[in-house]
């Protein structure tokens, strides 16, 4: 089990349980499932309105999926990264912290989600 902590200034934080490793448990549906009011809107990794910066709780190194194609390509329209990034994210073997909520899929381990 993973705690994921959604967090928003004009929202109270809300912490979760979620199912780690399910290839279908994205952060977007997890927060649909518990009424946590991150936008959305193609939710298909096209739009970019979900829009989440992730980071760990506990300050460990993150384990995260990496970045699919389409949220390299969204996220570098959106300004949030850049090539340069990109690129030091597959020689560290790192997740980014910006992600896409409808793309990223919850891994074993505590997270801040800032929408």
């Amino acid at each position: 089990m993973a705690l994921v902590t959604f967090s928003n200034p004009d929202y109270k934080d809300k912490t979760v349980y979620a199912v780690a490793g399910s290839h279908t448990e994205t952060l977007l549906k997890l927060a649909k499932e518990h009424k946590v009011p991150v936008q959305f809107d193609c939710q298909d990794g096209e739009c970019g309105h979900c829009v989440v910066r992730v980071t760990s709780i506990d300050k460990k190194q993150r384990m995260g999926y990496h970045l699919t194609d389409k949220e390299m390509t969204v996220l570098k329209e959106l300004g949030k990264i850049n090539q340069d990034q990109i690129d030091q994210l597959a020689v560290d073997d790192m997740p980014s912290e910006w992600r896409l909520a409808c793309q990223m899929i919850v891994r074993d381990e505590d997270i801040l989600v800032e929408f």
